[in-house]
């Protein structure tokens, strides 16, 4: 694939560095939907939600993330993303998602809306049903 047709990508998070290199297309889901960054793409800043991060390295290779909230940055053929966490789905473990599913839904159900802690439980909640969809 011709260089001008590829973006250089960073996946970070607060472990280190998940991914860094070349990728044909960047998949993603912000707080106002689904996103997919190309080469060249117009310069963003974008808020994300918890969902499957995929990254298209080339038409036989594709590299899939759980990605947890975080930040995306686009900017000068770069994609940078923060993430809370990115995981590789084979390494969810679904009997330990559906336990914090659950404990996030019982704060929630326990908190009342507008604080913070309903608001911790509720995006611990939301991480949780994203993570346990990839697992299965």
């Amino acid at each position: 694939m011709a260089a001008e047709h590829m973006i250089d990508v960073e996946v970070l998070t607060p472990e280190g560095e998940v991914f860094n290199g070349e990728a044909r297309q960047v998949s993603t889901r912000t707080e106002v939907g689904e996103i997919g960054i190309l080469a060249n793409h117009t310069p963003l800043l974008a808020a994300l939600r918890p969902t499957e991060l995929r990254l298209k390295i080339s038409d036989s290779e594709t590299r899939r993330y759980a990605q947890a909230h975080g930040w995306l940055q686009v900017f000068g053929n770069r994609a940078r993303l923060l993430l809370e966490e990115a995981v590789p789905p084979e390494d969810l473990d679904p009997g330990v998602l559906k336990e914090q599913l659950a404990d996030a839904e019982r704060r929630c159900a326990e908190s009342e809306e507008g604080t913070a802690e309903y608001a911790r439980a509720e995006k611990d909640r939301v991480r949780a049903e994203a993570f346990l969809s990839l697992a299965s």
